[in-house]
């Protein structure tokens, strides 16, 4: 997931999450992800190597299995997330994209995420349904 856009992606390719979580494409997924898994969500990412910034909070919605932007922010958000559990996604703004995977558990998730030199990590809580 990118972080902090804008001004700051001309460091690099910012910070991704969760989310997300990893590779995001928009594909279809089981209607069995929809009801697990749909809502608001606050993603969380933190650096752990590379120069971007530190960390950064965002939303992200979840309808069906496939993740956006939850927000205003000017970013891109795909993705996806399994029955499982198990979620990808891609959040990108311009030519920077960043990716991430992880699972989702109840109403809580964590995983990892890499965007150009930089990387770390991303937890995420749902914030409604």
């Amino acid at each position: 997931m990118i972080a902090i856009l804008g001004n700051r992606l001309a460091r690099g390719t910012a910070c991704a999450l969760l989310a997300a979580a990893a590779s995001f494409a928009a594909s279809a997924t089981s209607n069995a992800a929809a009801p697990r898994y749909d809502g608001v969500w606050s993603v969380s990412i933190v650096t752990e190597k590379g120069d971007c910034d530190r960390g950064y909070r965002y939303p992200i919605r979840i309808s069906h299995g496939l993740l956006v932007n939850g927000g205003s922010d000017p970013f891109t958000i795909s993705g996806r997330v399994l029955p499982t559990g198990a979620i990808t996604v891609t959040v990108s703004h311009g030519d920077k994209s960043a990716t991430g995977a992880g699972r989702l558990a109840g109403d809580t998730g964590q995983g990892f995420w890499k965007g150009g030199a930089c990387s770390g990590t991303w937890t995420a809580e749902r914030r409604s349904s």
